[in-house]
């Protein structure tokens, strides 16, 4: 039973209503057939009876005046020409009061029993039918009396043969059942034609179901309408979304030029589109309707994905944007979520802990820190997840001898009005910390050097007076004598004195400077040719790589030639024997300023000093080797000239260069580097990248 349920299951609908819409009809067909049948054969009897009864009647009516005057005769006549005029009148006879037969239409003889027909009587007094079976078939029998008012003067009985009425019969029934077959068919074929009709839509649905479950949602199952809107309307509004729309239907369509019509019940209850003549001649049947909310339907959805895939595509390039920024920028970026779970990281921050993202993406700080550095962070972070505010900080970590300051900034991240995560940066401010050192201690040399230009103005008068005084008294006493020595000695270190007090009110640029154009390379030329000689005897060299290239510059050309000297007797005196100092000049990129390097193998500076290097009387010569002031004056010169001077030690290996024959010296060297603008320009704030100038100290 279950095996035919499913069988039946699986057959497509279209047979469906075949068989369940021929079934109807077949079985409609055979009820009405029987029944008309029925009702046929009913009738037929019944006017059978009906017309035995009148020719009864009739004869009994027509055999009263023959059997008053007893004309047997007449009565014979009567009853021939009753059966003469009835084909299927079997038998006619009338008897008289008495039941005796008087005439009949037997040949054969009269058959008696008929007389015993009504329960034994042989007339009767009413008029009376009866079914008779005989051995030539079923006769109705019918009695009537022959009566003048109360008076009986006999009984016409006549028998009609029921086969005529059989045959009719039969043949009504065939006619009926005939009718009805053709009908079915009929009906059976319109039920066909319809169901088909019905079914084709049907599958015109699934069809384009189909359609979209392959990604087809340009499909159409509706009909096209046979007049659009704009044809019903005579309407020209171009502008309308509806206009030359062939596929779909207007109150389908938002935004068209007809607010009034749409498919939305109003206040009233009604659907204002049922008035609108556009949907009167358009609107289908519930199929239809189907179908127009299908293409709808699918419509929607292809503008809704291609809408999706816009907005994909267009997160897509924006997530590209966002990564191609956050990977190009310097500074470290991390985004955890609320677990403090690592859920992205730039490649500046990957780069930092020499790890992939993969390495990353997933892991926590217990991952990545020292255990003591991810608690700090662990407690801050939940701070901030807590709170909701941000934090700001500086730290310094140390990696090697090389100390690196970030600056950490911690933003909690809002999803939907809650806090879903941190964003992290830290960006590398070592550069601005080594700046505001340089400006703390440009700072302090201002300060230092007003002062001592100052008090070096101060002493200037009375060593002058002194000065004067002793060589006026050298005059006034005897060349050889005691006194002459004592006061050379008091004039002798009144003018060291007054050097110092020289170089004091250069440091603090209270000396005049004259400006001229300047060729750098002739200055230190014309200082190397000083030294030279001296140098040499130590077997210390100068090595020079001059840019040919370079321009004048606007500069004191003593001072810079004495900045020059400074730097290659510091040089010297690093070396002291058996080395080289190798100056360069170089224009840097853009053309906005010269550098000049002057690199020795030295002994170098420690790191502990190097600040203190340009500090005013610092010194780390014996007492008596030096005053303290030669690198603070060049500070001052450089700095009197827009520049800016810096130095590394030890010197990076581009700048130690192994001499042919001689192999590597022995280092580890300083370097100086100084840069001063070309003419009408300012130093810019970026560094010279050809000089490499990372961590260097001024």
């Amino acid at each position: 039973m279950n095996k035919r349920i499913f069988s039946i299951q699986r057959l497509k609908i279209k047979t469906k209503f075949h068989l369940a819409l021929s079934a109807v009809i077949l079985c409609l067909g055979l009820v009405l057939g029987i029944i008309g049948t029925h009702i046929a054969a009913t009738e037929l009897i019944r006017e059978n009876k009906e017309r035995g009864k009148v020719l009864a009647s009739n004869l009994a009516y027509r055999s009263e005046e023959p059997l008053l005057a007893m004309d047997f005769l007449r009565l014979k006549n009567l009853v021939d020409e009753v059966q003469k005029a009835n084909p299927d009148l079997r038998y006619a006879f009338i008897l008289d009061p008495a039941g005796r037969v008087l005439v009949h239409t037997f040949e054969q003889g009269f058959p008696v029993q008929l007389l015993d027909v009504y329960t034994g009587q042989t007339s009767v007094n009413q008029f009376s039918s009866m079914l008779l079976l005989t051995d030539q078939g079923k006769i109705y029998d019918f009695a009537a009396p022959v009566q003048i008012k109360a008076d009986q003067l006999g009984t016409v009985r006549i028998g009609m043969h029921r086969k005529r009425l059989e045959e009719m019969i039969k043949w009504l029934s065939l006619w009926i059942f005939g009718l009805t077959a053709g009908t079915t068919i009929l009906a059976l074929a319109v039920a066909s034609w319809f169901s088909s009709r019905f079914t084709n839509r049907i599958k015109a649905l699934t069809d384009s179901a189909n359609e979209m479950v392959k990604g087809n949602l340009s499909v159409y199952s509706a009909p096209e309408p046979k007049r659009h809107c704009w044809e019903i309307n005579n309407c020209q509004a171009v502008s309308c979304p509806a206009y030359g729309d062939t596929r779909r239907r207007c109150w389908y369509i938002t935004g068209t030029l007809c607010p009034f019509y749409h498919l939305n019940q109003d206040e009233e209850g009604d659907f204002n589109c049922l008035n609108c003549k556009v949907y009167q001649e358009n609107a289908g049947d519930e199929i239809q309707e189907l179908a127009e909310a299908f293409d709808y339907m699918a419509m929607t959805l292809d503008q809704r994905i291609k809408q999706t895939q816009q907005a994909e595509k267009e997160l897509s390039r924006q997530k590209e944007v966002l990564r191609t920024t956050l990977d190009v920028t310097p500074d470290m970026v991390a985004l955890q979520d609320e677990s403090l779970v690592y859920q992205a990281a730039n490649k500046a921050f990957c780069s930092y802990f020499q790890l992939t993202e993969a390495d990353i993406l997933g892991k926590t700080d217990f991952d990545i820190f020292s255990e003591y550095q991810a608690d700090q962070n662990y407690h801050e972070d939940m701070q901030i997840l807590m709170t909701g505010k941000p934090l700001s900080k500086e730290i310094s970590v140390s990696q090697g001898d090389t100390e690196i300051w970030f600056h950490i900034l911690k933003v909690p991240v809002y999803t939907e009005g809650r806090i879903s995560g941190l964003l992290l940066t830290a960006r590398d401010i070592s550069v601005i910390k080594q700046y505001q050192e340089r400006l703390v201690q440009s700072q302090k040399m201002e300060d230092l050097g007003r002062l001592a230009g100052g008090v070096a103005h101060e002493i200037n008068t009375p060593l002058g007076i002194i000065l004067g005084y002793a060589q006026m008294l050298l005059e006034d006493v005897e060349p050889d004598s005691q006194m002459a020595a004592d006061i050379q000695v008091i004039e002798k270190q009144t003018k060291i004195c007054s050097n110092i007090v020289s170089d004091l009110l250069g440091f603090s640029r209270q000396n005049q400077t004259t400006k001229t154009e300047v060729n750098i390379n002739e200055s230190i030329e014309e200082v190397i040719s000083l030294v030279e000689h001296t140098f040499g005897l130590s077997r210390v060299q100068i090595l020079t790589d001059f840019d040919p290239n370079i321009p004048d510059i606007d500069g004191d050309k003593d001072k810079l030639k004495q900045v020059w000297m400074n730097l290659l007797n510091n040089a010297f005196d690093a070396i002291q024997q058996d080395g080289y100092i190798r100056i360069t000049t170089k224009l840097c990129a853009h053309r906005r300023r010269v550098a000049i390097t002057v690199t020795d193998t030295g002994a170098g500076i420690k790191q502990e000093i190097l600040n203190k290097i340009f500090d005013p009387f610092f010194s780390t010569k014996p007492v008596g080797k030096g005053t303290g002031l030669g690198l603070s004056v060049t500070f001052g010169i450089i700095k009197d000239h827009g520049g800016r001077i810096n130095v590394l030690s030890p010197a990076p290996k581009e700048y130690i260069k192994e001499i042919p024959n001689e192999g590597r010296p022995a280092g580890p060297g300083t370097v100086f580097l100084v840069e001063l603008p070309l003419w009408y320009m300012e130093l810019p704030e970026e560094e010279c990248e050809e000089l490499g100038l990372g961590g260097a100290q001024s």
